[in-house]
C-alpha cells in the first residue's frame, strides 16, 4: 500500500494502518547514527550464531554427542543477544528519545524481553545445575522459537520502513534480528 499523509501531523507519513514508523526527524537521526550500522551488522551475525547453535543443540538432543559445544553455543547466542539488546536500546534512545518501548517498536521490544528472559533462564539453569541437559535445552529452544518470531517482527518493520519511503540501512533495534 502506498504511503499517505496522516491527518495527525503534516510531518507524519502513514503506512496504511494510520501510524508511521518514523517522523522525518527520527528518520534523519536513524540514518545519521552509527548505531544503525551496528544493528545492521549484529543482527545477521546473531542470526548465524543462532542457526549454528540450533544445529548443535538438535544434534545433541538427537545423538547425545557434543554437549559442551551445544551448551557453549547457547551461551554465545545469549551473549550476542545481550549485545544487540544493549546497542539496540542505545539506537532507540538516539532515534526515538527513549531507551526501549518506543511506540513504533513497542511490541517488538515486548517480545524481545521474552526472548531475553528465556535465554537468561537457560544460562541460569546451566550454571546453577538446574534440570537435565534436555530440560535446559528445551528452555533454550523455546528462546530460539521466540527469537525467530521476534526476527519476523523486525523483518516486517524493516519492510514497512522501506515501503514508507525511507530505506533502512539494515537496522534492527532492540533485540534482534535484523531478539
Amino acid at each position: 500500500m502506498a504511503p499517505t499523509r496522516s491527518s495527525k501531523s503534516p510531518d507524519v507519513v502513514a503506512t496504511g494502518n494510520g501510524a508511521s514508523l518514523y517522523t522525518p526527524a527520527e528518520r534523519e537521526r536513524r540514518d545519521a547514527t552509527v548505531w544503525t550500522l551496528v544493528q545492521g551488522v549484529l543482527a545477521p551475525f546473531q542470526f548465524l550464531v543462532c542457526l549454528v547453535s540450533l544445529v548443535l543443540v538438535l544434534r545433541y538432543l538427537a545423538t547425545g554427542a557434543g554437549y559442551e559445544a551445544a551448551a557453549l553455543s547457547v551461551v554465545a547466542k545469549t551473549a550476542t543477544l545481550y549485545a544487540i539488546m544493549v546497542t539496540g536500546s542505545i539506537w532507540e534512545k538516539v532515534v526515538f528519545g527513549r531507551w526501549l518501548f518506543a511506540p513504533a517498536f513497542f511490541w517488538e521490544d515486548v517480545v524481545s524481553m521474552g526472548v531475553i528472559a528465556l535465554h537468561t533462564a537457560y544460562v541460569a539453569m546451566l550454571f546453577a545445575g538446574i534440570g537435565t541437559a534436555a530440560e535446559q535445552f528445551a528452555v533454550a529452544l523455546a528462546g530460539y522459537l521466540a527469537y525467530f518470531l521476534n526476527a519476523g517482527q523486525f523483518i516486517l518493520k524493516l519492510r514497512a520502513a522501506r515501503l514508507e519511503g525511507g530505506a533502512i540501512a539494515g537496522a534492527a533495534p532492540a533485540g534482534q534480528v535484523p531478539a
